[in-house]
């Protein structure tokens, strides 16, 4: 190769490098699964008026759901109907089939936040994470809501504002946090227009982050840059107004990110155990070996102590035969020849005893193996050491192995059964790969969570599925036609993995959210 295609390739292999730098360096991009699960909360906020009788749309804003009744949107979006009682606010859903109506509990002007709640019983929401501690400069962001300017360009006419439509997505970067306006905001660059006031803006996890409020002038070419309130504004305006909203610190990972850690954790785990093998086996080696010769020593000390026992015995029984054949020649010694005679019989065979008695080689491997009986060789695989897969357990959550929007991250009291039977009345489902797991169907919640448990680690996993309306129609469809077997049923862990299995394929290839829970033996107070 010559000298030119040698720094050519040098090049090229920096360059490379330089590449795989600034990709690992690029912040997080948002999950499209992430932001479309969160718009299952947003809404359109429509101030409606009356002309000749009906109803007719005065303008309009965005809000997003903080719980399944209650809305966050801009002081401005609805400022005007809580002075004219001639007007009302209707909340239309991204999906489904119609609105409802609702009322003003809060406002506040000074930091344009309004509080909003959905007439009892009319509509339920998927509430949104706040991503607690969010700011900085560089990350991803996407603001959610009903631009204005898209209804226009679709031609929409006033019946669509009140008809369920999807919310629009734009993406732009975070460029820092600042007041403005006497109040916390936050400067980025998703695109918004009017009508998207009131609406989300979300980090790459799909967890709100600020509410979009106005937008910079762009006149003469200038860079559009936009304002959202703050969460430090948000989270005391709803405290104050008693809402209690999910709050989420924990880092925004994609499930993709996890996976590939999770295989890490287990090629690490699988060359430590490989590591510890091998010293085990050299140590075994060696105890095995200081046995054997203890062994060795022992049975032949044994092994020439009965030989020469035998080879004195042998003597003896001779010197008594050539004394009983010598006495027998004389009458008076012939009562000894007999007696020597018997001697050496009785010597004989006790030469003969020792000889065929005596510790063969064999007796040194079962020696050894007597000596090394104690240790079996088995090591703990449950966390802590402790070795019980069975019984009541406390499953706490590992957070660097979980990826978390807006699920409960309590502790999870779980008493498991060898036939997969847990609480002593939900049972758990066999699948033919070995795998225990238990499908719920959670509908208040729009949401399907697989739980999954491994009693030779104790790791319970739970893997959360945000649907669409048309998914979760049809997940429900096909939940509806089984019903799971109870505990103690004959073959109940087999059938309920068939049964599930049909649910299984429903769902998206990666879920939204993964909890991981270390489980541990639960404490027993005496």
């Amino acid at each position: 190769m010559s000298v030119t295609s040698e720094i050519i390739n040098l090049w090229l292999r920096l360059a490379a490098g330089v590449m795989l730098l600034l990709v690992l360096a690029a912040p997080a991009a948002a999950d499209p699964a992430d932001i479309d699960a969160a718009a299952r909360g947003v809404v359109r906020v429509v101030l409606i008026g009356e002309r000749d009788g009906q109803p007719v749309p005065i303008s309009h804003g965005t809000g997003f759901a903080v719980s399944p009744t209650r809305i966050v949107t801009n002081a401005h979006v609805v400022s005007e109907a809580s002075q004219d009682d001639t007007l009302r606010i209707g909340i239309v859903p991204s999906e489904g089939e119609g609105g409802a109506f609702a009322r003003v509990i809060a406002i506040s002007p000074r930091n344009d936040l309004a509080l909003l709640e959905i007439a009892k019983g009319s509509l339920r929401l998927p509430p949104l994470a706040l991503a607690s501690g969010a700011g900085g400069t560089g990350g991803e962001v996407s603001a959610v809501g009903y631009p204005m300017n898209v209804d226009l360009a679709q031609g929409l006419d006033i019946a669509d504002v009140f008809r369920p439509q999807p919310a629009v997505k734009s993406r732009g970067f975070l460029s820092g946090e600042r007041p403005s306006r006497q109040f916390d905001t936050i400067l980025h660059t998703a695109p918004i227009a009017r009508g998207n006031s009131g609406g989300p803006l979300l980090d790459p996890c799909g967890r709100v982050i600020g509410v979009n409020s106005f937008s910079a002038d762009a006149n003469g070419g200038d860079a559009e840059f936009y304002f959202a309130v703050s969460l430090r504004e948000l989270l005391p305006f709803l405290e104050g107004n008693g809402v209690k909203p999910v709050v989420n610190a924990l880092p925004c990972r994609s499930i993709a990110d996890l996976n590939a850690e999770e295989r890490q954790r287990l090629e690490a785990e699988q060359a430590a155990a490989r590591e510890r093998l091998a010293i085990r086996a050299q140590a075994d080696g060696e105890a095995r070996e200081q046995a054997r010769l203890a062994a060795q020593m022992e049975v032949l000390d044994a092994r020439e102590n009965a030989m020469a026992l035998a080879l004195l015995a042998l003597l003896a029984a001779i010197g008594s035969g050539y004394a009983a054949v010598v006495w027998r020649r004389d009458p008076e010694t012939r009562k000894r020849a007999g007696m020597a005679a018997a001697f050496s019989g009785v010597a004989v065979i006790g030469a003969l005893t020792l000889w065929f008695t005596r510790p063969g080689l064999a007796a040194i491997e079962e020696k050894v193996a007597a000596a090394l009986g104690g240790d079996d060789g088995a090591e703990s695989t449950a966390p802590g050491g402790d070795t019980a897969a069975e019984g009541a357990l406390i499953c706490t959550l590992v957070a660097e192995r979980s990826r978390v929007t807006t699920a409960r991250t309590d502790d999870v009291a779980f008493d498991w059964a060898a036939d997969g039977c847990v609480n002593t009345r939900t049972q758990y489902g066999l699948s033919a790969g070995g795998e225990w797991s238990r499908v719920l169907v959670l509908e208040d919640e729009a949401a399907v969570a697989v739980n999954r448990y491994d009693p030779d680690t104790r790791a319970f996993r739970t893997d959360r599925y945000l649907l669409g309306q048309e998914a979760m129609d049809k997940v429900l469809e096909t939940r509806a036609q089984y019903s799971p077997p109870a505990c103690g049923v004959s073959d109940a862990a087999r059938k309920l993995g068939e049964q599930q299995s049909a649910l299984l394929a429903l769902l998206p290839e990666a879920p939204n959210e993964r909890l991981v829970y270390g489980c541990k033996a639960k404490r027993v107070t005496p």
